[in-house]
């Protein structure tokens, strides 16, 4: 960590060896059947894109898939060299955009691929796009049901060609949902087939999200898209019930103790005056608060680690700022490292422990861990 006389000492360490050796973990357990998407939208899920990118690139990531256009100039302007998949395809006079920086984008609506195939044509060239099917997301993407229809518009765009073929999962994730996965599997290789009465013969075909490819050996496709898993988020979003690869969080996040008084009992503390201390206390004042991701839901009801012991939130987390009760900790002094999500001596808390208190999953706590915070990073290439 810096020093912290010099700076506001709250960091999020991301260890990327810690990546590498995720992408490398879920490869060998799915198998080199498939091409690996490395999912680094929202910014890498907090981590941050463009240094996730370049280790993964470096590890040998075949794609990389972003939300935005935007996210994936990012990427190209950082250096990034491999196929770059735009999931959720692009606005309006965008086209341009992913054409000059080599993006492919996902395409879902008649008008986006109209709008494409003008742009390709006005250039020149045969421009690559992936047609997504909803096959019972019910979010994005061509209805299951509609694939002829949207097949017959495509024959008439000659600027595009339809590279890949994708859906997304919507219980993967769940055991007891099998039976749609398997409707959804099922409802995937129709469109396909339907796309090839119409002389379309995609490379790729991409189903899996993380879940589906380590819980469905069915669902992966030639390529599978690789997201939380990466960062070490399996243990809220895998089923418990089956075998999984070894992975091993890449986001830590700590500060410091930057206040510390003594508290009578019987003295209320923070906005609301929510608690109340039961004896004669010692408060610290933690330098890391809701804008910085750490959730108010967390308020009288989250821990840290001081000096390898667990240390209780006390009161509301405001905005800049979260006390805790070190009473029980011998020695505890201004300057005192915290870990918010990581490991500390023998006590860990993962961003999972966190979400399960806040009902949530584990990439809702990594991806509002917000650019206040800075990052280290640790293992770049």
């Amino acid at each position: 960590m810096s020093d912290p006389q010099f700076q506001r000492p709250t960091l999020a360490e991301i260890n990327l060896n810690n990546l590498a050796f995720n992408f490398h973990s879920v490869k060998q357990f799915v198998g080199d059947k498939c091409e690996y998407m490395a999912v680094v939208k929202a910014d890498a899920y907090g981590h941050g894109a463009v240094e996730c990118a370049k280790r993964l690139e470096y590890e040998g990531a075949d794609w990389f898939g972003v939300a935005l256009p935007e996210e994936g100039i990012e990427l190209r302007e950082a250096g990034i060299e491999r196929p770059i998949l735009c999931l959720g395809g692009f606005w309006r006079d965008q086209a341009s955009l992913l054409l000059e920086n080599n993006i492919t984008p996902v395409i879902f609506r008649v008008e986006q691929a109209e709008d494409f195939n003008s742009t390709a044509l006005k250039r020149g060239i045969s421009a690559a796009v992936h047609l997504k099917i909803d096959t019972g997301m019910g979010r994005l993407g061509v209805r299951f049901d509609e694939v002829e229809k949207f097949a017959a518009h495509l024959k008439k765009l000659a600027n595009l060609r339809i590279e890949g073929v994708m859906t997304h999962f919507a219980v993967a994730d769940n055991l007891s949902e099998n039976e749609f996965t398997d409707k959804q599997i099922r409802r995937f290789y129709e469109a396909v087939n339907t796309l090839s009465k119409y002389g379309f013969d995609p490379v790729y075909k991409d189903l899996a999200n993380s879940p589906g490819a380590i819980a469905h050996e069915n669902a992966v496709g030639n390529m599978v898209r690789l997201g939380g898993v990466l960062y070490g988020l399996g243990g809220d979003v895998l089923p418990k019930e089956i075998e999984k690869p070894e992975l091993k969080p890449v986001m830590s996040v700590h500060t410091r103790i930057s206040h510390l008084k003594k508290v009578p009992k019987g003295e209320t503390l923070g906005y609301s005056r929510t608690f109340k201390t039961q004896k004669d206390s010692i408060i610290a004042t933690i330098p890391i608060g809701y804008e910085d991701g750490y959730r108010r839901g967390l308020s009288n009801r989250g821990q840290v680690i001081v000096k390898g012991v667990l240390a209780p939130v006390v009161g509301r987390v405001s905005m800049d700022w979260t006390i805790i009760d070190v009473t029980h900790i011998p020695n505890v002094k201004i300057n005192d490292k915290v870990t918010v999500i990581g490991k500390q001596d023998q006590q860990k808390i993962y961003a999972e422990d966190l979400a399960q208190i806040l009902d949530t999953i584990s990439y809702e706590i990594t991806c509002g861990i917000n650019r206040r915070v800075g990052r280290q990073y640790v293992g770049s290439k």
